[in-house]
């Protein structure tokens, strides 16, 4: 899907860019040269415009819509929830897509949370990015095209490693496929139950069953009995899944200090765990919990709808 174009066409926005690069320019084969002037002219791209072209440029996904793309790179989680599509795009959030799509390898940290925090830095590291930018910078239409030339450049390799790119690439599909036909499953037996307040998805780790609007009471960790309720359900789902392993995160509104939310989101997640285990449903050896406070908000605002959207807890049947 790549395409080298030695020079630009003689066009004053192509000279722009050739001004900026330094190396062979690589652009995707799908992208037109009206998208390429619109970046071109573009101060800030939007969030949809960043997903589409750096979607396409890495083969990630093929779509000419730039909001097939964004929701495709926010249920992934190659974007953040709390970004909406025609926002600016923060140079760190584009960071993180660009590290995700083009499947850059980064060091321990990013190995192990995959943020926006170390994939700017990891960008950083490997030259794609100037150390004077700021993280939280928007990003330029031109900008983004210098930052996918930069990753096609690093990313040339020989047949070989082209071809385990490649495979690397089929695999992934094949058991996101696998996590899509689980999730679906599940769904269907969770609206069978008439459960309110769950949803279920596919991501790249795995499966996640997410119990919004959990009414804890104030300061406490004690589950509701709605909540129990739905875990009993759950539960005999987890039980056929031989050595299920889970990741439970809590997730609080953004209502209290920092340092308290992160505790009591963390106790609301080891409640679920411990609910779960003595139903049978895991092993604790094979139980994560982890607690987010409010620093992963789905919503914004005190609204009914955003206090409902941020308390939660997700669990996650995990493949890694």
């Amino acid at each position: 899907m790549k395409a080298l174009l030695k020079s630009f066409i003689i066009n004053s926005c192509f000279l722009a860019v050739l001004c900026l690069l330094t190396a062979p320019v690589f652009l995707p084969a799908q992208t037109t040269a009206a998208e390429i002037e619109t970046l071109l002219g573009t101060q800030a791209v939007t969030y949809a415009q960043a997903a589409r072209f750096v979607l396409e440029a890495a083969d990630a996904r093929i779509t000419s819509d730039p909001l097939e793309a964004f929701d495709f790179a926010v249920n992934r989680k190659w974007l953040p929830k709390n970004v909406t599509a025609e926002a600016p795009a923060r140079l760190d959030r584009i960071s993180l897509l660009l590290m995700r799509s083009f499947e850059v390898d980064g060091g321990f940290f990013y190995k192990m949370i995959k943020n926006s925090h170390y994939a700017y830095r990891e960008l950083v590291y490997k030259s794609v990015i100037q150390r004077r930018h700021d993280p939280a910078m928007f990003v330029s239409g031109e900008r983004l095209i210098f930052y996918v030339n930069r990753i096609y450049s690093m990313q040339e390799g020989t047949p070989a490693e082209i071809r385990r790119r490649e495979n690397r690439l089929a695999e992934e599909a094949a058991a996101m496929r696998r996590r899509e036909e689980l999730a679906a499953q599940i769904t269907a037996l969770l609206v069978e139950q008439q459960m309110r307040d769950t949803a279920v998805e596919a991501t790249e780790t795995g499966v996640t069953i997410t119990l919004s609007n959990i009414n804890f009471p104030a300061d406490s960790w004690e589950l509701p009995n709605a909540e129990l309720v739905k875990l009993q359900e759950i539960s005999q789902i987890l039980i056929e899944i031989p050595n299920v392993r889970l990741l439970i995160a809590g997730h609080t509104t953004r209502i209290g200090a920092d340092e308290y939310l992160l505790t009591l989101s963390t106790n609301r997640a080891q409640s679920v765990a411990d609910y779960l285990v003595s139903l049978g449903a895991c092993l604790p050896v094979n139980i994560r919990i982890v607690g987010y406070g409010a620093d992963r908000l789905l919503m914004e605002g005190n609204s009914p709808a955003a206090l409902a959207a941020n308390r939660r807890v997700e669990i996650t049947i995990r493949e890694e």
